[in-house]
C-alpha cells in the first residue's frame, strides 16, 4: 500500500485524525502540543498520528494536502488546518461544533 492510500485509509477511518510531531501524551513540537490541549479541551475524540515514525507519509501528505506543515487536523476526510486555525476556531465556538457534527466528541459517562 502506498503512502497516499494509507493516507487515504486513515482519513476514511477516522471521522478526526491528527497528523501531529509526537504523540498526544508526549508532542515533540509546540504548535502539535497546543493542538492537542485545544482537542483536549473540546473532549475530542479522535486517532493521532506521529508523523516522525513513517517519513514517507509525511511527505506524501504534505504533497496530499498540500500544506506544508505539522500539525494538520483532519475532520471527515477534509483539512481543517494547522495550530493556527485549530486555535481559532476553537476561539470562536467552531471546532465544538465541527467535531460534534463529526461524533468526535466523547460521551458524558
Amino acid at each position: 500500500m502506498s503512502a497516499i492510500e494509507r493516507i487515504k485509509d486513515q482519513l476514511e477511518n477516522n471521522p478526526v485524525i491528527l497528523y501531529m510531531k509526537g504523540s498526544p501524551e508526549f508532542p515533540q513540537c509546540g504548535f502539535s502540543g497546543q493542538t492537542v490541549q485545544v482537542l483536549e479541551a473540546c473532549q475530542a475524540e479522535y486517532a493521532y498520528v506521529n508523523i516522525f515514525e513513517d517519513p514517507e507519509l509525511r511527505e506524501a501528505l504534505k504533497e496530499y494536502s498540500h500544506w506544508p506543515t505539522y500539525p494538520q487536523l483532519y475532520v471527515n476526510g477534509e483539512l481543517v488546518g494547522g495550530c493556527d486555525i485549530v486555535v481559532g476556531l476553537y476561539q470562536s465556538g467552531e471546532l465544538a461544533g465541527l467535531l460534534q457534527a463529526a461524533g468526535g466528541v466523547k460521551a458524558n459517562p
